[in-house]
């Protein structure tokens, strides 16, 4: 009698096991992408959907692995912890490769350079070059970048406005709460192309590099993923999403 409830119960742990087994490789089958998506023209949201280079690269970067994606929207501040405690897999929202980051974090190959740029308003003639900044200026930046570290560390002059969003740093520019915005290059020459009432300072302030983050020992997603990306730059797909984001000047 014991031995055959053993066997049943054997049966059945069989079976399950068995039930489960394609919803494991299905699993397999789906990476995690954490992205702040409010970032144009490297991540954001038009129509409900989400678009711009970094999700393109990364969606084509994903078909030519053979895997398909999980999006998960979050905070860019989140981003590193997210990864790191394991939310998701890869972090796709214009992250900077900075020494700083890579005592936590792994990166992918870069896949575009960028830098910090200042944006003013195009009526405010007291700002000329960067360094002006430093001259008591209210300068709005997004928490968690790049931005914040660089301006404390080399504008002492500066007042520093930091906002969650992105969209808040161009809001207190346009309404003339702050005198300028930092951040990334891209983002900024997207924003002065569709609002006249601001531009870019010609002078940037620094030169970077854009990568995917990754955890440190997920060595053999990382490998895959350069791969990819390395056939998408020798088969057209990376050039192809440059001009269409950045224009082919770029």
């Amino acid at each position: 009698m014991k031995l055959c409830k053993l066997l049943c119960a054997f049966t059945t742990s069989l079976v399950l096991l068995m039930a489960a087994a394609p919803a494991a490789r299905a699993a397999d089958n789906v990476i995690r992408v954490g992205t702040d998506a409010t970032f144009p023209p490297m991540e954001f949201v038009k129509d409900g959907k989400r678009t711009g280079f970094d999700v393109e690269l990364m969606e084509a970067l994903a078909k030519t692995m053979g895997k398909k994606i999980q999006w998960i929207d979050i905070d860019f501040k989140g981003l590193i912890p997210g990864l790191i405690s394991n939310r998701f897999d890869i972090a796709a929202s214009a992250i900077y490769m900075t020494d700083e980051r890579r005592k936590v974090v792994a990166f992918s190959d870069p896949y575009y350079r960028g830098g910090l740029a200042v944006l003013v308003r195009r009526d405010d003639s007291s700002i000329k070059v960067p360094e002006d900044l430093n001259r008591g200026k209210r300068v709005s930046v997004q928490v968690g970048t790049k931005s914040v570290g660089y301006l404390r560390d080399n504008f002492p002059g500066v007042e520093r406005v930091e906002v969650e969003k992105n969209q808040a740093m161009f809001d207190l520019l346009a309404t003339g709460r702050v005198n300028a915005v930092v951040t990334g290059r891209p983002a900024a020459v997207e924003y002065a192309r569709t609002q006249p009432l601001v531009r870019v300072l010609d002078k940037g302030l620094t030169t970077e590099l854009y990568g995917f983050a990754l955890r440190k020992n997920d060595t053999e997603l990382a490998e895959h993923l350069n791969k990819a990306l390395q056939t998408l730059r020798i088969n057209g797909t990376y050039t192809a999403l440059t001009d269409k984001w950045f224009g082919k000047s770029e």
